[in-house]
């Protein structure tokens, strides 16, 4: 089910399909095609701005209300940690839709009260204000699936260290900083890689978004979507398949980045303590 799939997707990324001859052997010629594809490049950097300013917005809150949650502080934790996850049980499409209606300039509930109070109609669905939008939809979508794994990892800390740190004197704010956050990190780079993951495979946002507003979402909006266009739309499956291609090693190695500048800030750590 999984092997299959990739290695019929590899084997068409090789090919280029003509009016004259069918099916013939490119060799690397889509994947030099992509590389010099303005359209795919200017997608991935989108996606490299989208996960530079949405992701620390959303981890931040995920941690946050994971510790809140975890400090034992937190009035109704049951129902808060019910209610912070519940947008993740919303599917992509419905959530989409819904701030979509949200957000819109006519008969949006938000533009009615900005212009009830002479504020004018913000423009939440124009070219310049799009990306921002979508970061607000994932954010919402996926800061109680992030908090609920790091919830959990906080939930696994023995709670000696707590009591040794209390004699100690440190408060609420230095164990979660000196001893609940260093104990979690293994959590917090799996939420970062599923982040990076998630930001870069964004196909069901844009491509809701396009039919609400067109003029802000171009069909290479994002590199899933543009793979998309290209594979269903035009019929370019070879390049389709070397576009996935492409963005599955574009994202194995931004990964691989993170995780090995984690492990080496850790190794310095241990060795200057």
């Amino acid at each position: 089910m999984l092997i299959v799939p990739l290695v019929y997707s590899g084997y068409l990324s090789l090919f280029e399909s003509k009016l004259i001859g069918g099916e013939v052997f490119a060799g690397l010629a889509n994947y030099v095609r992509a590389l010099q594809d303005s359209a795919f490049l200017a997608s991935i950097g989108r996606m490299g701005l989208f996960f530079i300013v949405q992701v620390p917005i959303m981890l931040g809150l995920a941690l946050f209300f994971a510790l809140a949650l975890d400090s034992g502080r937190a009035r109704g934790a049951r129902g808060a940690r019910l209610l912070i996850f519940m947008p993740y049980a919303v599917p992509a499409v419905v959530a989409t839709l819904m701030w979509g209606y949200l957000y819109g300039p006519d008969f949006g509930p938000i533009a009615q009260i900005a212009r009830a109070v002479g504020l004018g109609t913000p423009e939440f669905l124009s070219p310049e204000n799009i990306l921002g939008s979508m970061m607000n939809i994932v954010t919402w979508e996926f800061v109680g699936y992030n908090m609920i794994i790091l919830y959990a990892a906080l939930r696994s800390i023995p709670g000696e260290l707590y009591e040794a740190a209390e004699i100690d004197g440190a408060g609420q704010f230095r164990i979660a900083w000196s001893v609940k956050i260093p104990a979690i990190r293994p959590a917090i780079l799996l939420t970062v890689i599923f982040s990076i993951i998630g930001t870069f495979q964004l196909f069901a946002e844009p491509s809701l978004l396009n039919t609400i507003a067109p003029d802000a979402i171009t069909n290479s909006f994002t590199p899933n979507y543009y793979a998309y266009n290209l594979a269903f739309i035009n019929q370019e499956l070879n390049y389709a398949a070397a576009i996935a291609f492409l963005l599955g090693i574009f994202i194995a190695i931004v990964s691989y980045i993170v995780q090995l500048s984690t492990q080496q800030r850790e190794r310095r750590e241990r060795t200057t303590s």
